[in-house]
Parts: structure tokens; C-alpha cells; sequence
């Protein structure tokens, strides 16, 4: 089968697109700081999304029609999983009473981050995969190699799938993110103020030099993109176990495009309240196709339709009943006195 490895004018060109959009983003559109409104955030989604599409058919192009449905699939999977993280980031900003302005920023370097460790995870797990196949058997009258790696993250997927659509979002609520474990590190390293210096990571109070809460913030986001990437690199090792790059591309543009997504989204978020059920039943379906797989193979033009349709029919429901839920609501009782 083709591998987009076979392909480094593709590579090449992934990797001055990112490292170019990058330096554009901080050098020179968000030079200054400043709080992303809602038409910036706007145009910059539609910029990002842009960039995804036109890179998966210039992969159509090159590669062909797997490949195209392969990034495809796992840029919308891995998209719509961020979404989760959009959740905890506005609790985080909250807890630690973030400045609006101040959020690009930490998401800047919260993406920086993603970019290193999804690389580590992405190509060291496509080599585990490679390295525990069990030796060829029969079962069902065919001959079948069942992958390790794959079946425990299929039987994990599922696990994840049916909690996420069983649990609350309680827990994140109530945490306490000083107790997180990318704060204790920033913790353990620096002294940190108690005050924000502007947009500084350092600052100096009394001669010594202290770590800012902003840098806490960091560490927070961090942790969280390394929790959240236990749940989705899993989920796209099942649409190309053979193929990091499209693994990877499609996952940092999908990554690349949630910072505008959360400034988008931020003030509307409690609209799609029944997303969490979308992304539960994606990974558990993500998750019955790894177990699976050595029988049947559920090609990824199907698993495209199901991951969009699954979307879709999720964000449509969230806003029709969020609709009718603020229609149910009360109105508050008028003031009737006089003097």
C-alpha cells in the first residue's frame, strides 16, 4: 500500500506550510496582545479548516483516494475530540482568572508543545504496532494476524466511549488545577508570583526571579493536551496504523485550528451540551473497528461517513434542544411595584 512516507515533496510541503503559519501568527497578526474577538477567531477557523482541506486533496492528488478518506478521517476525529478540550480550557482560564487578552498566548505555546509530544506519541506507536503482531492463526475459517497494541486500544476506546457518554462533567468542575501535575512541576522548579506581569512567563519582584501564574497556566494546558491525546491518538491508529505522517499532519491541523475554535466557541460552548454523546459513541465505534479488524475490515470511506454523520447529527441536536430549553425556562417575574 502507498505510504505517505513514499511522498516527501508532501512532507516538505506540510512543514514549511506549519513552520510559515506559525511565524505569521506570532510575529506578525498577534504581535501585540490583545483579546481574539469573535470575527478574528471567525476568519482564522475558516483559514485553518481551509488549509486542512486543501492539504488532504493535494494528498487526493499525489497519494490517491485511501489517503484522501485516511486524513480526512482522522483530521475530523481528532477535531472533534479537541472539542472536549475547548471544556476544560475555559475552566482552566477561569480558575486561574486568566485575562481574555492573555489566552492566545498559552494556547500559542500549549500548541508548540502538542506539535513535540504528538510526534513522540504518533511515531513511536505506529513502531510499536509494527513490532507486535502475534503470528499468523486461523479463526472463522480464515487466516487472521490480531495486533496487540491495536486490541488493547480497541478494548480501551471502547471503555473510554461508554464512560465519557455515561459520566458528568462534575469532576472537571470542582477541580482544582493547582493539584494538576503540570502545575506541580512548574511549582517545583520556580518560585511563582502570586500577580500576572502582562504577558511575561518571568518576572522579578524584590531582586528575585519568580515564575508568573501565566507560565502555571502553560504547565496546566500542557498536561491537559497529554491527557486528552491518551483518548485520540489511540482513536486514529485505527484508521492508518501503517502511516504516521498521515496521522500526524492531519492531527496537527486539526490541533492548529483549535485555538480559533475556542475563541469561536468559548461564549457558545454550553450550546452543545450533547457533543460529549457524539464523541462517545465515535470512540466506541473507533474502538469496536480496532477489535475487529483482523476479521473484518471497516474500510475508511465508512468510517468517515459514520464519524461525520455521528458529528453532525450531534451538533443539530445540541442546538435544537438547547433551543428548546431556553424557550422552556421562565421568564422573571416583572417588577410590578409603584411609588
Amino acid at each position: 500500500m502507498d505510504n505517505m512516507m513514499n511522498h516527501p515533496g508532501l512532507i516538505a510541503s506540510f512543514a514549511v506550510l506549519v513552520t510559515v503559519m506559525l511565524l505569521l501568527d506570532l510575529g506578525v497578526f498577534n504581535r501585540k496582545t490583545h483579546a481574539v474577538s469573535t470575527k478574528e477567531a471567525a476568519i482564522w477557523s475558516v483559514v485553518w479548516i481551509s488549509l486542512s482541506m486543501g492539504f488532504s486533496a493535494v494528498i487526493y492528488y499525489f497519494a490517491g483516494f485511501e489517503k484522501f478518506t485516511q486524513f480526512q478521517s482522522a483530521y475530523w476525529i481528532e477535531k472533534a475530540l479537541s472539542v472536549d478540550n475547548l471544556f476544560v480550557f475555559i475552566l482552566v482560564f477561569g480558575f486561574f482568572n486568566v485575562p481574555k487578552e492573555l489566552h492566545h498566548k498559552v494556547l500559542f505555546w500549549g500548541i508548540i508543545g502538542a506539535l513535540v509530544f504528538r510526534a513522540i506519541f504518533i511515531f513511536s506507536g505506529v513502531g510499536l504496532i509494527n513490532l507486535t503482531y502475534l503470528p499468523e492463526m486461523e479463526m472463522f475459517g480464515h487466516a487472521i494476524r490480531i495486533n496487540v497494541v491495536l486490541l488493547a486500544f480497541g478494548i480501551f476506546l471502547i471503555y473510554a466511549g461508554i464512560k465519557s457518554g455515561l459520566g458528568s462533567d462534575d469532576d472537571d468542575e470542582n477541580k482544582d488545577f493547582t493539584k494538576s501535575a503540570g502545575a506541580r512541576l512548574v511549582y517545583k522548579f520556580f518560585k511563582v508570583s502570586k500577580d500576572f506581569d502582562g504577558d511575561k512567563f518571568f518576572t522579578v519582584e524584590n531582586g528575585i526571579k519568580l515564575a508568573t501564574p501565566l507560565l502555571v497556566v502553560v504547565g496546566v494546558i500542557e498536561f491537559t493536551d497529554l491527557l486528552f491525546a491518551v483518548d485520540s491518538i489511540p482513536a486514529i491508529f485505527a484508521i492508518a496504523p501503517d502511516d504516521p505522517m498521515i496521522l500526524y499532519t492531519s492531527n496537527i491541523f486539526a490541533i492548529l485550528g483549535l485555538r480559533a475554535l475556542y475563541f469561536l466557541l468559548a461564549n457558545f460552548i454550553h450550546m452543545f451540551s450533547y457533543l460529549k454523546y457524539g464523541l462517545a459513541i465515535i470512540l466506541t465505534f473507533i474502538g469496536v473497528k480496532m477489535v475487529i479488524s483482523p476479521v473484518y475490515h471497516i474500510s475508511s470511506p465508512l468510517s468517515l461517513s459514520v464519524v461525520g454523520g455521528v458529528l453532525v447529527l450531534s451538533v443539530i441536536a445540541s442546538i435544537a434542544f438547547s433551543a428548546k430549553e431556553e424557550e422552556a425556562k421562565p421568564e422573571p417575574p416583572q417588577n410590578t411595584f409603584k411609588d
